[in-house]
């Protein structure tokens, strides 16, 4: 089977004061078709990673071996927009391609429609909510039939509705067979749909196995502050962080 494979990938910038460190010798293996969740708290490397696995960065050493191109939807959705409307957005990648009128044509239509977005095909693109927007950029992706899509953060300021919008596309996803890279802190929101489960804090992977191994072994994610999806909530007391 096509696996994606990030190999020992390290990066640093250097600041006002010296050299620092942000990813320090990561790698694993994804499997073609497979959803992986890599949680972290913010600054642990998460999107610094995916950018390096979709392209757009380059890492100080280390490889990344890919069965296919990855498109990734930013945390702010809105900085894709390069349409008018939602169709014209969708369209503008495989226009891009040189592809025939027909194709385009159907390549929209199928993308509208896998992100149940249709009925706002003609609605101006920047005007659409916070997860219409994160679905109209995975639509774009979907017209181009990328085979690796990575979402960064995208419960971000999302209501409850957003929340269930966004998860039921990744749903869709994981039907169409795509293989999905979530980066989240918000693990409780997704950690059912993942195959796989990775960690990085402070620019190490610190876990890499099966979501269920985390009951199974117990183990302590707030160690990696990583607040614990498993917490129940009683009383009126529980309820606060």
């Amino acid at each position: 089977m096509n696996k994606l494979s990030v190999q020992n990938i390290k990066k640093s910038f250097f600041t006002i004061n010296g050299k620092r460190n942000i990813l320090k010798d990561v790698s694993f293996e994804i499997e073609e078709g497979s959803f992986c969740l890599i949680g972290g708290e913010n600054g642990s490397g998460k999107s610094l990673l995916m950018s390096i696995i979709a392209g757009l960065e380059d890492s100080d050493s280390g490889k990344v071996l890919s069965f296919g191109k990855a498109g990734l939807v930013f945390q702010e959705a809105e900085t894709q927009i390069l349409g008018e409307t939602a169709a014209e957005d969708i369209a503008f990648g495989p226009k891009n391609l040189g592809w025939k009128k027909e194709k385009i044509d159907e390549a929209v239509k199928s993308a509208l429609e896998k992100t149940g977005l249709t009925e706002k095909k003609d609605f101006p693109a920047r005007f659409l909510s916070g997860g219409e927007k994160r679905r109209l950029a995975v639509a774009c992706m979907l017209a181009m039939d990328l085979p690796i899509i990575i979402l960064d953060e995208p419960y971000a300021n999302l209501d409850y509705t957003g929340v269930k919008q966004v998860n039921e596309l990744l749903r869709i996803l994981k039907k169409e067979k795509k293989t999905v890279l979530l980066l989240t802190h918000e693990i409780e929101k997704c950690l059912a749909l993942a195959d796989k489960f990775i960690i990085l804090f402070r620019g190490e992977k610190v876990f890499d196995g099966q979501p269920n191994e985390i009951l199974e072994k117990d183990i302590d994610l707030e160690a990696w502050n990583i607040r614990n999806p498993f917490n129940s909530y009683k009383t009126i007391g529980d309820l606060v962080w």
